[in-house]
């Protein structure tokens, strides 16, 4: 039984139907869209995973790359081949809206117009391995900027799903059967309250009829 008190008035009686089709629309709409956001967040995992495998396996080639330089150059050569970067990034974040949900969307440029021209060293005194891990690592960073892209986006889709969820479960659970409860507790008591009426009325009817056949018979 409902803990909710209400009082039982055909006003109430309507306010409360009202709010009862209001929270199944409501209900009806929050479950759509915990459905699509569940549908779009599992299609953006699916994609996180491959993508992490992808740049797991390229870094782990860089490494391996920076490995075998680091054992074929000498600790200072590699520390100036590498201590002037000759390409910089700019990085742009703009947001994009997915099911209610604001996403973010990484966007960068870099200061070099060719993509390439990422090495700040000549190459007579490098190893060549040292190029194949920086060049490695420059191909492998448009990837890594959009796995975190998609990964954050995976986890404000899933804080959604959840705030989503926890609705539909107050809606479902608590808010719609206690309102239906109110519904059936204020309708009961309105046809006990027209029940009772129209037992009153018949009585006073009899009443009236039994005055006035007394009425008649005196006459008589």
């Amino acid at each position: 039984m409902s803990t909710v008190t209400v009082s039982p008035t055909r006003m109430e009686l309507t306010r409360l139907k009202n709010k009862l089709r209001t929270a199944r629309r409501g209900h009806h709409s929050l479950k759509d869209k915990r459905d699509e956001l569940m549908k779009q967040f599992l299609e953006i995992v699916q994609d996180a995973r491959s993508l992490r495998a992808s740049v797991e396996d390229d870094l782990q080639k860089v490494h391996e790359s920076f490995a075998v330089a680091s054992a074929l150059m000498s600790s200072e050569a590699l520390k100036q081949a590498l201590m002037y970067p000759k390409q910089s990034v700019e990085l742009n974040m703009k947001t994009k809206n997915i099911m209610s949900v604001r996403v973010p969307d990484y966007e960068f440029e870099t200061t070099s117009k060719s993509d390439t021209d990422i090495f700040p060293y000549g190459f007579a005194a490098t190893s060549g391995e040292l190029d194949t891990a920086v060049d490695g690592l420059g191909r492998v960073f448009a990837d890594m900027l959009r796995l975190a892209q998609i990964e954050k986006s995976a986890q404000l889709m899933a804080e959604e799903i959840n705030k989503t969820r926890r609705r539909v479960n107050a809606l479902e659970y608590v808010m719609i059967p206690d309102t239906e409860v109110a519904i059936k507790y204020i309708s009961m008591k309105l046809d006990e309250n027209e029940r009772a009426n129209t037992i009153r009325l018949m009585k006073v009817k009899d009443m009236v009829l039994e005055d006035k056949r007394r009425e008649s018979a005196e006459r008589k």
